[in-house]
């Protein structure tokens, strides 16, 4: 054994070394330093929480709240280790109900940062702001003006540890892992509003309002593909004494990214177990690779749970893991079981008329066309309606079952029939209305609808039709309220009318709408009988206008004699009548020319587009004037705006129902 060999002295650390490797376990990259401050914010009792941003958080990071604030006296301490308002003994840790307990976030962030507060209570006439280095307050604080409320400041964090720092990420994937940490937390609390800014940025890059929803930030945050297939349910459990509130994606949503908002007790942390548990649930129904998105909040009598294991916080132990975690795990399973009856499978592979060939080829002429691309041609064969119940003949004697057949309508387009009108139209806010449909118009979207083959009424809102080879789902009241609203603009001073006989006393139409559920009358509006004379007076002032320009004609003693016919054979629903006279009163904007016409045809429009679908002998006529007037109209006359694109879905194609029943 050599004789030089001898022990290694020990020695007590320098204070600033010690408190900077406690600095590196706590803090160690800016996402960390930011969730110690929100939950110092949210244990401030703020309800708005700003944070601003400057290359990744590494050269500054501004957190600033609205909440109680620092008591000046305790502002020489507050960047000590140990130093905290949260518990006094150790046995309180068995009760700890806030965030923080330890007292080492700020102190953490003062050995590896310059870091700055400025604060004011309630109760202070002015705030203070003090400068920190070390955990030490350099100097006295400073008097200055300021809300009530908390900002700190962190400049420089690593500016003293270069090692760390070129060890961390791009300041964009840094930012990225700002924002999910402040995006956790808003779902978690969607009373307090939350913003994120990168400095210098006109826009915020994520921000929730006061007073939200969780379900509301999720789509907020993570879009609507998440919010819209969101399963809430809750689950109480008085064996294990733990109360669980879930917000879990259906079956329908599956994504290469797996997401888990976790938080026990209100902190945000990980559970591997519990991750892989609610993966294994899922696995039965998604296909591999694909995982959902999954928030859930554990409320654990305190006792139960030992939150000091870890530097960060981000890990719990807590009595009986393995049975909550069981338990969890087999309510997600139930869950799911239930929603799966609901499963929908659909893809728009393509925008309605697009083609299959590039436009600069040339199909083949002598190519073999095969089953799967053959197009059905003849309208008058197999519909819908066929598969269902005969329906109910309406009074008229129409049924949607029946071979009748509207009178087609003339292959004349906007411009042509306009042009055949007896009184020309020279106003230039009309003629500028008529311009903008035109110049807007989807050529694609106007070839899909001139040749669209109509299939069947799936409800009232929703109809099939065919194009080519494809099948498709459209909403009839977006197309019914775009085609109304474009048939004011061209039937403009020329609009024939529909006479009402007996006429229709106003007042007392009004006062029918000021007493249904969708007038949205409250008291604070006032009493009902002066609000209906005047609207009423105001319909019978701006009554010649009305006349002139759309064919609707109010006495002078305030009897409603007409209505603006718009197409032929079609009806507007008299259910919704008095509701459309009050909007004409209190939503068009009567003062200006252009804004006047443009929210009266909105208005009737609107109206127009409602049919009555209620159950009785005219429930049959509904869909009768869908397949023979409304979709003959739109093959017509409408023309198609880019955004009615988001209002048309492909369920299915030839082709692809053709390699689903191959291997059949």
């Amino acid at each position: 054994m050599p004789e030089d060999l001898e022990p290694g002295f020990i020695r007590k650390l320098d204070e600033v070394v010690v408190n900077r490797i406690a600095a590196g376990e706590i803090i160690q990259r800016p996402a960390n330093a930011l969730k110690e401050l929100l939950e110092n914010s949210l244990d401030a009792q703020s309800s708005h929480i700003q944070v601003q941003v400057k290359a990744g958080g590494l050269k500054l990071l501004q957190i600033q709240d609205n909440g109680t604030g620092i008591r000046r006296e305790d502002l020489a301490i507050v960047c000590e280790r140990f130093t905290t308002s949260k518990l006094t003994r150790f046995e309180d840790l068995s009760q700890i109900a806030t965030f923080g307990f330890r007292g080492e976030a700020l102190a953490s962030i003062s050995h590896v940062a310059h870091l700055s507060i400025q604060t004011k209570t309630a109760k202070e006439k002015c705030g203070y702001k003090a400068t920190y280095a070390d955990g030490k307050l350099q100097g006295q604080p400073k008097p200055c003006a300021g809300n009530q409320g908390t900002i700190i400041c962190i400049e420089d964090l690593f500016y003293n540890m270069p090692q760390r720092r070129q060890a961390l990420r791009s300041p964009a994937e840094e930012f990225q892992r700002l924002s999910e940490v402040l995006a956790r937390y808003a779902v978690h609390n969607p009373r307090v509003g939350f913003t994120l800014r990168k400095q210098g940025d006109a826009q915020p890059a994520l921000r929730t309002p006061v007073a939200s929803s969780r379900s509301e930030n999720i789509r907020i945050i993570y879009g609507a593909a998440i919010s819209k297939e969101l399963l809430e349910f809750s689950h109480r459990d008085e064996v294990f004494k733990f109360e669980a509130e879930c917000l879990i994606t259906q079956v329908n949503y599956s994504a290469k990214r797996s997401q888990m908002l976790l938080f026990i007790n209100q902190r945000l942390v990980e559970s591997s177990a519990l991750k892989t548990a609610v993966d294994s649930v899922y696995a039965t129904y998604l296909p591999r690779g694909q995982h959902p998105f999954v928030y859930m909040s554990l409320t654990l009598p305190p006792q139960n749970l030992d939150v000091n294991v870890h530097p960060t916080k981000h890990e719990v132990h807590f009595l009986y893991q393995e049975e909550i975690v069981d338990r969890i795990k087999q309510q997600v399973e139930a869950q799911l079981l239930g929603s799966n009856s609901t499963r929908t499978f659909y893809k728009q592979l393509r925008l309605p008329g697009a083609s299959d060939l590039d436009e600069t080829q040339s199909a083949d002429k002598t190519q073999r066309i095969y089953p799967k691309e053959l197009v059905r041609t003849d309208a008058t064969e197999q519909k819908l309606d066929k598969f269902l119940a005969p329906l109910v003949k309406s009074d008229s004697g129409a049924s949607s079952s029946s071979s009748q057949e509207a009178r087609r309508l003339p292959e004349e387009s906007f411009r042509v029939t306009a042009a055949k009108k007896s009184r020309e139209v020279r106003l230039s806010s009309v003629l500028d209305m008529r311009q903008r449909v035109e110049r807007q118009c989807s050529v694609q979207m106007r070839s899909t609808l001139k040749n669209m083959v109509y299939v069947g009424c799936v409800d009232e809102r929703r109809t099939l039709f065919q194009h080519e080879t494809h099948l498709y789902l459209c909403n009839t009241r977006t197309f019914s309220e775009e085609l109304f609203y474009q048939r004011m603009i061209y039937e403009f001073q020329n609009c024939s009318e529909i006479t009402i006989t007996p006429p229709l006393p106003l007042k007392e139409l009004l006062m029918l709408s000021l007493e249904s559920e969708a007038a949205g009358w409250t008291p604070e509006d006032g009493d009902k009988a002066e609000l209906a004379d005047s609207a009423a007076e105001i319909l019978l002032k701006k009554a010649p206008i009305m006349r002139e320009y759309f064919g609707l004609r109010i006495s002078e003693e305030g009897m409603l004699e007409t209505l603006p016919s718009l197409l032929h054979q079609y009806r507007p629903c008299v259910t919704h009548l008095p509701v459309y006279l009050l909007r004409l009163a209190t939503e068009v904007d009567w003062e200006q020319e252009a804004r006047c016409f443009e929210t009266f045809c909105r208005e009737t429009a609107r109206f127009y587009s409602q049919l009555d679908w209620r159950e009785g002998p005219t429930a049959g006529y509904s869909k009768w004037t869908v397949e023979h007037v409304l979709f003959p109209a739109f093959k017509k006359y409408l023309l198609p705006p880019p955004r009615i694109k988001n209002e048309i879905y492909e369920l299915t194609n030839l082709p692809t129902l053709y390699k689903v029943f191959e291997r059949c």
